[in-house]
């Protein structure tokens, strides 16, 4: 038995047909055909029920897919973890993320392990957490930074770098206090769909009070621009606003709220590009969880 007559086997069943997986695999239909006959022969069962329309798996064929499925997982698995010992990682990664980075650095992680993998293709999109994260479950996206919020869709998989908080930002000089305080004046947010959207309609809700935003913003550093430059308050998350930018009053948010963790989503099944460049991320995540930050005025952009 050989490795090749398994992945021609595993290729007809998924593909549906032998003229499919011959596309797939670039290899002559006749090829597979006789693999999978000799593989057939070798066993002394039959695999597939052939047809002139279709091909279907025999009750032996089902018990078959399912150890030969585990032979090639462990295989490629095996290749990938050689590649990542040898240090030899080739490929491409295109990577999703929010304006929420918890403390990472990303563009000096990225151009750290541009420097370590230089065989490996990088590319960057942003956005809100939820549309980037249909888009890693569609296979898109191979990893997506951000706010990491209960039920991510299925087949995805989170790996935490961080904690984060809620705070209460303000203009300049202004006083925090209790959120009912600021009921009915304008408040500044990303657009609906988003997870901080999500997060003020959850406290407007659980208090009983109407905080309306007036302005929004498509990513936080709006957010907080739009703060500074006196047009309203928000809540936003502690690692937004520990950023340089423009001034603002930072409060705690009473009564208390947690912000999601900050987090790097992926599938379970990775390249070895992208399970590389994942290794990397935790490597050289920020500050660890718990980080402490004190509530005041922040400076002015540097």
């Amino acid at each position: 038995m050989e490795l090749r007559q398994l992945t021609y086997f595993e290729a007809v069943v998924r593909c549906g047909g032998f003229t499919r997986a011959a596309g797939d695999l670039r290899v002559a239909q006749t090829a597979i055909s006789a693999q999978v006959r000799r593989l057939e022969s070798e066993l002394g069962v039959t695999l597939l029920a052939r047809t002139t329309r279709r091909v279907r798996l025999t009750e032996a064929g089902e018990l078959f897919l399912d150890r030969a499925r585990r032979v090639l997982a462990e295989l490629a698995a095996a290749r990938d973890e050689a590649a990542q010992v040898a240090d030899v990682v080739r490929g491409s990664v295109a990577v999703g993320t929010t304006g929420v980075l918890g403390g990472l650095d990303l563009p000096a992680v990225l151009a750290g392990f541009a420097a370590r993998h230089p065989g490996v293709t990088l590319s960057l999109r942003t956005g809100l957490v939820d549309a980037l994260a249909g888009d890693l479950a569609a296979g898109e996206l191979d990893l997506v930074l951000g706010p990491v919020h209960p039920g991510p869709p299925s087949g995805v998989l989170v790996t935490p770098l961080s904690d984060d908080r809620l705070v209460l930002v303000t203009p300049p000089g202004r006083a925090g206090g209790d959120l009912t305080a600021f009921a009915g004046e304008p408040f500044v947010c990303l657009p609906v769909g988003s997870g901080l959207r999500e997060l003020l309609d959850g406290l407007a809700a659980r208090l009983g009070v109407d905080l309306p935003v007036r302005f929004e913003a498509s990513a936080p550093d709006g957010v907080r621009d739009l703060v500074a430059a006196g047009l309203g308050v928000a809540v936003m998350a502690a690692s937004v606003v520990e950023r340089p930018g423009p001034a603002v009053g930072v409060h705690e948010v009473v009564p208390p709220t947690s912000h999601p963790p900050f987090g790097v989503l992926h599938r379970s099944s990775m390249s070895p590009a992208a399970r590389a460049l994942h290794t990397w991320m935790i490597r050289s995540a920020g500050p660890p969880p718990g980080r402490e930050h004190r509530p005041g005025t922040t400076g002015p952009r540097r």
